[in-house]
């Protein structure tokens, strides 16, 4: 069984429920089969192992439903590495850089989004094959975890990347949007994510709820295209 820590799973939920409180579904999560179609369109099969191994130890399935393999979050970050943000096409890209500038003046590394996660990726994975003889994906759940810890750390070398650390905590905002972005994006199939936070999706109006403030609301969500989760 693989083994995670729940807060992870929890902290999904406590990030978006503080504005969302009104609005808790009382439908089941349905269990779904982890996406085995999709072909990546941006990462090579090294890269995609990577990013399949990782969203899924990220947000891992449980008893409340299905983890970031069954949302298609590989999907969204794939389809976002050839998006506006994925090629950098939204921020200033050109020098001088300072890594060490606050969070406030932007985005600040030298490679686009979709070129630090290819570099990132391969350096990583040299790493941890010079380390324990095998690709983050090959390595047991505890070894992922601790690999997992180092990235955040900042504790894996990177060149041409301020650190470890601003790969992960991109990876980690990248999952978190798969999970819970809108559906037509590729990520949060079946609305997944939505039916864990109780987010109602994109349903027309409220009228009906808004003279009962603190009711639960029984309806599951709507996505843009107007399916009902």
């Amino acid at each position: 069984m693989k083994k995670y820590d729940p807060s992870r799973r929890k902290f999904i939920q406590t990030s978006i429920a503080t504005s969302t409180l009104c609005f808790v579904p009382t439908i089941a999560l349905a269990q779904t089969q982890k996406a085995t179609t999709y072909q990546p369109q941006y990462f090579n099969s090294d890269e995609w192992a990577f990013i399949n191994a990782i969203t899924d130890q990220l947000i891992p399935a449980d008893e409340l439903g299905g983890g970031a393999l069954e949302a298609g979050v590989p999907e969204f970050i794939d389809r976002q590495m050839l998006s506006e943000f994925g090629k950098g096409e939204l921020f200033y890209m050109h020098p001088p850089y300072h890594i060490d500038a606050l969070p406030t003046l932007g985005y600040q590394e030298q490679y686009a989004p979709n070129e630090l996660y290819r570099h990132a990726i391969a350096q990583i994975d040299a790493y941890i094959i010079e380390k324990h003889q095998q690709p983050f994906h090959a390595l047991s759940d505890d070894l992922k975890i601790e690999m997992m810890h180092a990235m955040e750390n900042g504790k894996i070398p990177l060149k041409g990347i301020s650190s470890s650390t601003t790969f992960f905590n991109l990876l980690w905002k990248n999952t978190q949007e798969g999970f819970l972005s809108d559906p037509k994006y590729g990520g949060n199939k079946n609305m997944i994510g939505w039916k864990l936070v109780g987010f109602p999706g994109a349903r027309a109006d409220f009228m009906d709820f808004v003279d009962k403030p603190g009711a639960v609301y029984p309806y599951g969500p709507v996505d843009i295209a107007g399916k009902r989760g």
